[in-house]
């Protein structure tokens, strides 16, 4: 089985390619970016996707929504630090075909998610069940952003891509996409156009700016 290790942090890919040591005739390799990913599941969509959501260079939901139904044979584990109750409801949604394991589970919950998926069978740690069932709040009263996610969520709402974005802010086009998503997970929306609502509703746009 081919695992495809879809995570920028290097101490993150090298605890996993050592657990995948574990398990007869697996292979890894990993991909940079979404260019990338795309090419190494053409070559090979039966893969295992370990993704980190939020480092890697997806825009949003729809973006991983597109590459599952394009790829309908992978199973993708997503294995990020935080993810906030209303994405992992959608994801899971969306299809067998997700697992998700949070960084702070134990080498055991990890070790189950990557045998599940040898059989691509859906596997769910134990932290992100519980923020299953747990009551959620509402999100504006969740949602506290820095400075610099405000600003971003502004543009975002008044059309700014990420590259725009980053060039206005003199980023790079990670920084911003990854400021981006954490606006997403705080807000627990899962596109442009439920930030946009959000950022209406917050007086960051009035409807002026916003139909200009």
């Amino acid at each position: 089985m081919n695992f495809l290790l879809a995570d920028r942090q290097d101490i993150t890919r090298a605890g996993v390619m050592y657990l995948l040591l574990e398990i007869p005739d697996a292979t890894s390799c990993y991909v940079k970016d979404k260019e990338a990913l795309i090419s190494a599941l053409t070559d090979n969509p039966e893969s295992v996707v370990v993704l980190d959501y939020t480092l890697f260079d997806l825009l949003d939901m729809t973006e991983l929504t597109i590459l599952s139904q394009r790829f309908m044979a992978t199973h993708w584990i997503i294995f990020s630090e935080d993810l906030s109750s209303e994405f992992v409801r959608t994801l899971l949604m969306m299809g067998q075909q997700f697992s998700v394991v949070l960084k702070e589970s134990s080498l055991d919950e990890i070790r189950n998610a990557l045998t599940a998926a040898l059989a691509h069978k859906r596997y769910i740690c134990q932290r992100t069940t519980e923020l299953l069932f747990s009551p959620s709040a509402g999100n504006e009263d969740k949602a506290k952003l820095t400075k610099t996610e405000t600003e971003i969520l502004k543009d975002i709402a008044l059309g700014l891509t990420t590259k725009e974005i980053a060039d206005k802010r003199f980023s790079s086009f990670h920084t911003v996409n990854t400021h981006r998503k954490n606006i997403f997970r705080k807000l627990e929306v899962n596109n442009v156009h439920e930030a946009t609502k959000y950022a209406l509703r917050a007086g960051l746009i009035d409807s002026a700016e916003y139909y200009i």
